[in-house]
């Protein structure tokens, strides 16, 4: 008896991925704007282009979190009670991972 193996290989980059990378990039860069444009001239302890690494740091750990919500998919598409702790705990994961990389972008300014 010959066993047969229907083994698909799922592509890297979908476009469910790059939807939820722009979006957790996204909200970071709304979240970081908002501190940014309110701090106003800033501290001169701070520096000059303080202002560059919240604004780069942010949205990419933003996308960050995006990938890993995105990599959580199979547990949320459980069926019954497991599904929604998953989909529970994807949710958590993604709103804690955004306070991380708002509060590392503004860690030596703005967060002391």
């Amino acid at each position: 008896m010959t066993q047969i193996k229907n083994l698909t290989k799922k592509p890297l980059f979908t476009s469910s991925l790059c939807k939820r990378m722009l979006f957790g990039a996204g909200i970071g860069l709304v979240m970081i704007c908002f501190f940014v444009i309110g701090a106003g001239k800033g501290k001169p302890v701070w520096g000059e282009y303080w202002r560059i690494k919240p604004l780069l740091l942010t949205p990419f750990l933003g996308a960050m979190t995006g990938l890993c919500y995105d990599i959580t998919e199979p547990l949320r598409r459980l069926t019954g009670w497991a599904g929604r702790v998953f989909w529970l705990l994807s949710f958590t994961g993604y709103c804690i991972g955004m306070w991380v990389a708002l509060v590392l972008g503004l860690a030596g300014t703005m967060w002391d």
